[in-house]
């Protein structure tokens, strides 16, 4: 498999202008990680506003990242664990409080689940507040009421021209101490030095054991320019800035018409083939699911054969002590529905419509079954399985029909 971490920024990228993941690119995304690519949330975000998106990607389920702040943190979502973490000092805060003041400029820092802000009746502030899902606390005092470390700052205002001319400003004279950019026309953020998201997935791939040209990466911001650059495939939206559009590869759809989800059909899914499979890493991430509650494991995969084994124990058997016929339905739907998924076209999702099964002859406790599907019809809008289940020693325990529904995403 080419791409094993897809990266994608969020707002103008993965959600439409509603806020909203589409439909059609959940489904994507869920299948490509069901193959076995990881996906990283790389935003400006909070990681406490990136959770519930996150969630909804089920990237706790297959092992995704959070990569907030726009490189300040990097959260694995199945573990709960915080891989990489940079504040900024907090004896720096006075000064950047005294410079929006000055300037007649908002100021705001995160901690935990609040917005911590001098004015919390900016129309921007709110925005930020529900975007991420936040409170807001307004103190008349900001760096005194920063008694910790924050990821980043921002200041706002409307009035671009004099954001722009603080941005050149500190470029200059903070170079080394705080790096500053403006992820919206009326946000600049201000975050510790060297911070980006090309230089903190660069510590990702190192964990992951991951090479640059095994990432695909997609955004349509100033913030996206150096993770797109990084990555072996850089992909723009068309509603992305032109100047984000000059460094990357390949321009997708906007993010009003599924952009990310056609990408992704047309670089990875599209060129995925059977054995790039990974068996492995499919059953490890299914231990949780039904499948790995009744110990059933991929073995083999192409595009017309599909294999998997069952233990026959205290999970799958019946009160006394031969194979459970629940479970061996269970373990053909499952070789069953991995053989649809490698068989289905980027646009299509699969859905188990009917299954039955003729029950030869018994497998007793102790023993280990095996599950050999084979495609008996591939329609456009149907495909039939049909999986035998063996014993260990090659006697046919089943015979079992499936039929798969297949549908077009919309």
């Amino acid at each position: 498999m080419k791409y094993r971490l897809l990266v994608l920024d969020v707002d103008g990228t993965l959600l439409n202008s509603k806020k909203e993941i589409t439909p059609a690119t959940l489904s994507t995304l869920l299948k490509i990680q069901q193959m076995g690519v990881r996906i990283v949330l790389a935003s400006g975000r909070s990681t406490f506003g990136l959770r519930p998106l996150a969630l909804q990607l089920e990237l706790d389920k297959y092992n995704g990242f959070i990569l907030s702040y726009n490189g300040g943190q990097i959260f694995n979502m199945s573990t709960n664990e915080l891989l990489f973490e940079r504040r900024i000092n907090p004896e720096l805060i006075p000064y950047l409080e005294k410079k929006a003041i000055k300037n007649n400029f908002t100021i705001l820092t995160y901690h935990q689940d609040t917005i911590l802000t001098n004015n919390a009746e900016d129309i921007h502030v709110k925005e930020e507040a529900e975007r991420n899902k936040m409170k807001i606390k307004e103190t008349a005092h900001f760096a005194d009421s920063v008694n910790f470390s924050p990821c980043k700052c921002m200041l706002v205002s409307d009035d671009i021209e004099a954001l722009v001319g603080l941005e050149n400003h500190w470029k200059k004279k903070l170079d080394g101490s705080l790096d500053v950019f403006r992820s919206e026309p009326y946000f600049l953020e201000v975050v510790p030095p060297s911070i980006n998201k090309a230089d903190t997935l660069g510590v990702l791939m190192g964990h992951l054991s991951i090479q640059p040209e095994q990432m695909m990466a997609i955004g349509d911001g100033e913030a996206d320019i150096t993770m797109i650059q990084t990555a072996g495939l850089g992909i723009a939206m068309e509603n992305a800035l032109d100047s984000v559009k000059r460094c990357t590869d390949y321009t997708t759809a906007s993010n009003d018409e599924d952009g990310v989800a056609k990408a992704v059909e047309e670089h990875i899914i599209a060129k995925i083939r059977p054995a790039d499979i990974p068996l492995d890493e499919l059953n490890k991430r299914a231990r949780h699911a039904l499948m790995g509650n009744l110990g059933i494991q991929y073995t083999y995969a192409s595009e017309d054969r599909v294999e998997a084994t069952m233990p026959v124990d205290e999970r799958t058997r019946q009160p006394f002590g031969i194979l459970h016929g629940g479970a061996t339905l269970a373990l053909a739907e499952t070789v069953a529905g991995l053989g649809s998924m490698v068989l289905c076209q980027p646009d299509e999702v699969i859905v188990g419509m009917q299954v039955s099964g003729n029950h030869v002859s018994s497998a007793k406790e102790g023993d280990s079954v095996r599950a050999v599907g084979t495609i008996i019809h591939k329609g456009r809008s149907s495909h039939v399985w049909n999986v035998d289940v063996f014993t260990s020693t090659g006697k046919l325990v089943s015979s079992v029909r499936v039929v798969n529904s297949v549908l077009k995403k919309r």
